[in-house]
């Protein structure tokens, strides 16, 4: 099958709306989560988030445009827009058969929910009269980013969504990756998005017990005894993805190469993962034959540690029956940015490709007592970025559902 390279990484995050700065951040270990202010939060238990800060739509819509599209969109233009001007993909110059072999495959794990609270609200309090927005529709369903990065640069392309809570933006790239190694595309516009910081969203995993009710930065704490859930946030990734003989074909920078990918499912549970790890175990395994590595290959794991109860240390049961005579560094960056649903994936495999990229793990924060259940043999590295030689990085997913996704990125190398 077709090699597959990374030329272009977009990334809009409670950590930064682009990638230099959301990595400068990230390597300093400085928390992205903060007080809620996109709505009143005063009366909820949890009252933070990982919020995108100082966004400006305008800078990639006009005016008139930006009624047409929730947040979520947005976001998802924008990060993809940062990954095709590093890529220097052409795609104005380009004719149509070749636009027909550059496609989207863009996720998310709720979409316009705000959209869809907003009209709901409008309704329910007025009369009873509809008087929906004529763009709710649009706004509002989740393949609907997928659908306007392809139109707004006129890629023909294989474009859909993948919704697979929140693993489902490493489902994506799982996705692309084989669509062009299969031939049936020479480059993927891969990622996820998410603008999920609303009263039902913050409110509804409330009620599931899910999110931490310790309003404070430092709230995001993986792998710690004493955690007491997640922390919600919000943002998007892209990544470009290529055909390696095309990538050189037409002088590109290659970032890296994605060497593998490997999905599974809990069976267990709607919310919970199996506390024994199996699904995420598979997951990994599938991910480690497909790219054709041992376990002793993969330098760096990004952790999905959610800083959930149960959730970490059935990642870490699973990680530790593969990886635990390795001598793999992980890290769960979740601490600094909260937690991006449907966009995790996207954010955190961009962190695997700068992670190899710059031979720099980003740091696990926030720490204060690691679980004694977690095997004092693995290596989570903990309060301050750690410099290694890294030629592979595996970045976990998991979601509601019992869905699981792990995929690899590899150091480049001609």
């Amino acid at each position: 099958m077709k090699r597959v390279v990374i030329t272009g990484l977009g990334v809009i995050s409670p950590l930064g709306n682009d990638v230099a700065s959301f990595w400068e951040n990230s390597l300093k270990g400085i928390s992205g989560i903060g007080p809620i202010t996109k709505f009143d939060a005063s009366k909820f238990k949890t009252q933070i988030a990982g919020e995108v800060k100082n966004f400006n739509p305008l800078d990639y819509f006009e005016k008139k445009e930006i009624r047409k599209y929730d947040l979520f969109t947005q976001y998802a233009v924008a990060a993809s827009e940062q990954a095709i001007l590093q890529s220097q993909l052409q795609f104005a110059t380009m004719t149509e058969a070749q636009r027909a072999e550059i496609g989207v495959i863009w996720a998310t794990g709720q979409g316009g929910m705000q959209t869809f609270e907003d009209q709901l609200q409008e309704f329910f309090t007025g009369d009873g009269t509809p008087r929906f927005n004529p763009y709710f529709v649009p706004k509002m369903i989740v393949d609907i980013a997928a659908g306007v990065i392809s139109i707004r640069n006129g890629l023909l392309g294989p474009n859909y969504c993948t919704v697979s809570a929140c693993a489902s933006s490493n489902t994506a790239i799982i996705n692309a990756l084989d669509t062009i190694r299969l031939g049936r595309a020479k480059v993927m516009i891969v990622g996820g998005s998410e603008a999920a910081i609303t009263p039902g969203t913050i409110g509804g995993f409330g009620a599931a017990q899910a999110l931490s009710k310790n309003n404070v930065s430092s709230a995001s704490q993986p792998f710690d005894v004493n955690r007491t859930g997640f922390v919600a946030g919000e943002g998007a990734g892209a990544l470009i993805l290529e055909d390696y003989e095309y990538a050189v074909q037409r002088g590109a920078i290659i970032l890296a190469e994605i060497a593998g990918g490997g999905m599974a499912a809990d069976a267990y549970h709607l919310t919970g993962t199996s506390p024994d790890g199996l699904g995420a175990k598979l997951g990994m395994l599938n991910a480690l034959k497909d790219a054709g590595l041992n376990p002793e290959d993969i330098d760096y794991i990004n952790a999905h540690a959610t800083s959930t109860g149960v959730g970490d240390l059935s990642e870490i049961k699973a990680i530790s029956s593969i990886f635990g005579n390795s001598k793999t560094a992980i890290s769960a960056t979740k601490s600094m940015t909260g937690h991006l649903l449907g966009a995790a994936g996207a954010i955190e495999s961009i962190y695997c490709v700068l992670a190899v990229q710059h031979n720099t793990i980003p740091p696990t924060m926030n720490v204060t007592e690691l679980d004694p259940e977690i095997p004092l043999n693995l290596h989570i590295v903990l309060g301050e970025k750690l410099e290694k030689p890294i030629r592979y990085a595996l970045n976990n997913s998991f979601g509601f559902g019992g869905h699981t996704a792990s995929s690899i990125f590899k150091k480049f190398e001609a």
